[in-house]
């Protein structure tokens, strides 16, 4: 069984971050294990979530349990999502150095998770600092919607070419969301030499989290082998399918049958395009 370290989130009644993230990585097959960097009872964006940040302290001494453990020695994909302070980041920066040398062969995901378009910065300045120095340097594989990418690089990003640029000036993998491609949104990856977008009709509202499954889906697709066009695709459709039966949270969007996220999807298309950009 494929087994998957999520750093991130746990909010316990909205589907978003780490948590949804774990279910999500569940359904697929994976072992999970989500290490908190917050403990809420709902979204913030709902009103006041309750709950709060983990302490320093608490965060680092369960990340020096999970090593203890021993999971982390046979993880297979490492998330990184939200952080509440830096002194989570700089725990955190040690956690991946931990496994990195352990199994080098994990894949390590960042979602630089800082704010997003209309938004603004929705982190502290302190994260916005850290997140930068201390964790993109150790990502195999970086996962910025389009507004944290032009954050992460002082580049303006307005269609497939610009993000595509941008994305390949941070010199490694990335998988970016949000790309505007017309009437259309698309989420774009580059390992530098090669490129592929997909893209699929914008919808007036989407509901929060999907950045988070889209991360999850990419992220599990790529440590079980699969060719990154075909992951792309399949996790676009995947994530587009389920916005398009219109829930308010996504833990409430069962997933399609398109099949493993490594596979080429079956069944409909849910308006996806895929091309290179």
């Amino acid at each position: 069984m494929p087994v998957a370290l999520i750093v991130s989130s746990h909010v316990a009644g909205s589907g978003v971050g780490g948590g949804l993230q774990a279910a999500e990585l569940t359904r697929l097959g994976f072992r999970t294990a989500l290490l908190p960097t917050v403990l809420f009872g709902r979204h913030p964006g709902l009103g006041s979530p309750g709950g709060g940040p983990v302490p320093d302290a608490l965060f680092a001494g369960q990340a020096e349990g999970l090593l203890a453990s021993g999971l982390a020695d046979r993880v297979d994909l490492v998330l990184t999502g939200y952080f509440a302070s830096a002194g989570q980041v700089e725990a955190a920066a040690g956690l991946l150095d931990a496994v990195a040398a352990r199994n080098p062969r994990a894949l390590v995901l960042v979602d630089p998770i800082l704010g997003d378009e209309g938004r603004g910065l929705y982190v502290p300045e302190t994260v916005a600092d850290a997140l930068p120095r201390a964790l993109v340097p150790r990502a195999g594989l970086l996962a910025p919607n389009a507004w944290e990418l032009e954050r992460l690089t002082g580049a303006q990003v307005t269609d497939p070419g610009s993000a595509l640029a941008a994305a390949r000036s941070l010199g490694r993998p990335v998988l970016v969301s949000s790309v505007p491609d017309g009437a259309d949104v698309g989420v774009l990856w580059t390992d530098g030499a090669e490129a592929w977008l997909a893209s699929h009709p914008r919808l007036p509202r989407a509901p929060r989290g999907t950045g988070d499954l889209l991360a999850a889906l990419f992220g599990a697709g790529l440590s079980l082998g699969g060719d990154p066009s075909e992951v792309l695709e399949s996790s676009v459709r995947n994530l587009a399918a389920r916005l398009a039966q219109g829930a308010e949270d996504l833990l409430d969007a069962p997933g399609t049958d398109a099949g493993p996220p490594r596979s080429p999807p079956r069944g409909g298309d849910a308006g996806v395009t895929l091309r290179r950009p």
